[in-house]
């Protein structure tokens, strides 16, 4: 049986044997990839031992993205912090994804109905990162952001991802987040197994606050093409009382209803 390539499953500091591999390349976006919304300021010695790189490699790869304007140093501290050329960069994705746009209006109207934070996700890694999000009101205490990222296990909505993969994909890649954050995947093994069934028996997973006690959520993923990257939309709500009744009964119903007329625009039915 072929090996199943996962994009993004590649150890940046293996060498491999592959003569196409540009190692210098791999090591400059393990620094890029350092940075988060947390650490959103890094030196030298941080993003060494955030990355594993020797300091002096390190030294040399944020002097040249800093000269390629992906990188600029705060005067203060002395330390690196992202730019826009960053941005810039995930701009192409977005704009090429009509999904989106036919998301979008869906998304609005199901917030407006639910009363819950409504995001669109796809598969970074071991990650899931939202590429759009639409909030029912400003007052909402959870606000997610284009760009978030959410443990892929840990998340209703990376467990969605996960079970609507076909079967020898899904394999390798659980594989994947087994060997890439064993700990993690330990903690949410039980709870894997749980939203298996529920997945297999009512079409949705379920979160009530696995991850963090205080965010309920339930997510459906969606149809896409052949070759497409795999999607999922899920709701989600901040200090709820009656959250773990109120989405499975009310919730996920229209978040269904709302999937499936995104794969008709689609032409997926």
């Amino acid at each position: 049986m072929a090996s199943i390539h996962l994009p993004g499953s590649i150890d940046s500091q293996d060498p491999s044997t592959d003569r196409q591999f540009a190692m210098n390349l791999a090591r400059g976006v393990q620094v890029l990839r350092a940075f988060s919304a947390r650490s959103a300021l890094l030196g030298n010695r941080e993003l060494s031992d955030i990355t594993g790189l020797p300091k002096a490699t390190v030294s040399r790869l944020t002097y040249t993205l800093s000269l390629l304007g992906l990188l600029e140093r705060e005067p203060a501290s002395q330390k690196f912090r992202l730019t826009a050329g960053v941005l810039s960069l995930g701009h192409p994705l977005l704009a090429s994804m009509p999904v989106r746009q036919l998301a979008r209006p869906l998304m609005v109207e199901l917030a407006q109905r639910s009363g819950c934070t409504v995001n669109l996700g796809m598969r970074d890694r071991s990650n899931v990162v939202y590429i759009d999000s639409i909030r029912p009101h400003d007052d909402n205490a959870h606000l997610p952001d284009i760009g978030a990222t959410y443990p892929m296990v840990a998340s209703a909505i990376g467990r969605a991802l996960i079970f609507a993969t076909p079967r020898q994909e899904r394999t390798a890649l659980l594989n994947f987040l087994r060997v890439q954050d064993g700990e993690t995947f330990a903690k949410y093994k039980n709870m894997l197994e749980e939203d298996r069934k529920l997945w297999e028996k009512y079409g949705y997973c379920h979160g009530p606050g696995y991850w963090r006690k205080e965010v309920h959520a339930v997510a459906v993923p969606i149809a896409q093409r052949s070759g497409e990257p795999a999607l999922a939309m899920n709701c989600t709500l901040y200090a709820h009382r009656n959250a773990a009744e109120y989405l499975p009964k009310k919730v996920v119903p229209l978040l269904k209803d709302a999937v499936r007329y995104l794969e008709a625009a689609q032409g997926l039915l």
